[in-house]
């Protein structure tokens, strides 16, 4: 039977429908997956996104009682002896579910190149387009009963790099499929979110007796052009309409429509973007979609801007998006672990890089890359603990730091993966899915 939602939770989902229009502009490049051999594990993995770059002493490595902590205190959380900041008091409860990597330490301080190197796991250089870390794990995590795609992306930011949240060199067919959330009602009081991908529906205007004839009609010039053209790129163009169309026809679609769920746990993730947009992310991963990024860069919850950019009021707007943040990640992960989904799901939350320890003038953080936090939760990750250890001024690792290589190979190890396993660029080089080099830091594994 195809794992879908109605696999697991057939009564409930029954009668789902999708909603109303929502920008995606994915279509022309919705792929379906090559085969796969029969050992891919179904593990997934759900990427929260913090554009902008979040201070680690007002999220998961506090300060308090050091001028460079500022006002945030500490609070204890379900794991003795750790602490996180007061901003965080759901997330405190599930710490014992989580590993904190306060050990970070890249050399990249600029919005761009740091997005692409935590996205990719390489720096941009030469002429090699590398893949975004939702199409490179997607492409091995595939579940090939799955109607919809691999690979989801939930209001990006795409401002800053828009490289790092491309296909690269494994091409369209790895593409992310875009969606957008809108508010829907007109009364503030009665607004609700929403998800959909837009241009799903056949137009009123087509009946299916002529929807049907057009596709006949694209397959046969299709196949008449492969014949005379064979290669990668008309076989990734059939390959997009082909999924399009199965998605088009499945019933998986339902899966963006919240409206099924329990009123008491939309509340409880947030009735915001990033709060539906998590609980979005539950029920893609629940369906059988392998890997979902939900950003969250603004403090509405919304996908637009780069607020944890926080070089002016750094407490007030942090405490804005921890509050937006706090509730609809701790929801997420006891969600997940009450499905049974948590040991399969890996949730990895991070930034591009984190915030100066020392307070600028305007009551600011500026971008600070020697030293910041991660924070790894589910599939394959010993979770209630904290990894690495900073100063007490926050400047400097003084323990276990932790590179993006080596967390990229850590999160291929956490869902199964070889992180070794390459792939062929675009210049026929041969590329590992960590960097060379690289090792999985078996402290964090289970």
């Amino acid at each position: 039977m195809p794992r879908t939602l109605s696999r697991r939770n057939a009564g409930k989902y029954t009668g789902l429908s999708l909603l109303g229009a929502a920008a995606s502009g994915w279509l022309p490049g919705i792929a379906a997956q090559a085969a796969q051999s029969e050992s891919k594990t179904h593990r997934n993995c759900i990427l929260l996104w913090m554009s902008g770059g979040p201070s680690q002493i007002e999220t998961f490595d506090p300060k308090e009682g050091h001028e460079n902590g500022g006002p945030t205190k500490a609070i204890d959380t379900s794991v003795p002896g750790v602490q996180i900041s007061e901003n965080l008091p759901q997330t405190a409860r599930v710490m014992d579910r989580l590993a904190v990597i306060r050990s970070m330490s890249t050399k990249e301080g600029d919005h761009s190149r740091a997005t692409y190197f935590m996205h990719t796991g390489y720096l941009p250089q030469g002429p090699i387009r590398y893949p975004t870390v939702g199409s490179f794990l997607s492409k091995e995590l595939l579940d090939e009963e799955c109607d919809l795609p691999a690979f989801v992306s939930v209001n990006p930011f795409q401002a800053f790099s828009p490289a790092a949240y491309g296909p690269g060199f494994l091409g369209p067919a790895r593409s992310p499929l875009v969606v957008a959330s809108q508010m829907t009602g007109q009364a503030e009081d009665t607004q609700q979110v929403s998800f959909e991908v837009s241009n799903l529906k056949r137009s009123k205007r087509v009946t299916r007796a002529q929807a049907d004839a057009r596709l006949k009609l694209l397959s046969s010039l299709e196949h008449d052009f492969l014949k005379l053209r064979p290669g990668g790129p008309g076989r990734s163009h059939v390959q997009s309409y082909q999924q399009a169309i199965r998605m088009m026809e499945s019933g998986a679609v339902d899966a963006f429509n919240l409206d099924g769920e329990d009123d008491m746990l939309r509340d409880a993730y947030g009735r915001n973007p990033f709060g539906q947009g998590c609980l979005l992310a539950r029920r893609l991963v629940e369906t059988g979609v392998s890997f979902v990024e939900v950003n969250l860069s603004s403090a509405d919850g919304a996908g637009g801007g780069a607020g944890w950019d926080t070089h002016q009021d750094n407490f007030g707007a942090v405490n804005a998006l921890c509050g937006v943040l706090d509730p609809a990640y701790a929801t997420l992960i006891s969600d997940l672990q009450q499905r049974g989904l948590l040991d399969e799901t890996l949730v990895v939350w991070m930034g591009e890089f984190g915030r100066t320890p020392k307070i600028n003038d305007n009551t600011g953080r500026d971008h600070w890359p020697r030293s910041w936090s991660t924070v790894l939760a589910g599939a394959g990750i010993k979770m209630g603990q904290t990894y690495g250890s900073t100063s007490d001024d926050g400047t400097e690792v003084t323990n276990d730091p932790m590179t993006v290589q080596n967390l990229m190979a850590t999160v291929c190890r956490a869902l199964d993966l070889d992180h070794e396993m390459t792939n062929y660029s675009n210049v026929g080089r041969p590329v590992p899915l960590a960097d060379h080099g690289s090792a999985p830091v078996q402290l964090l594994l289970s």
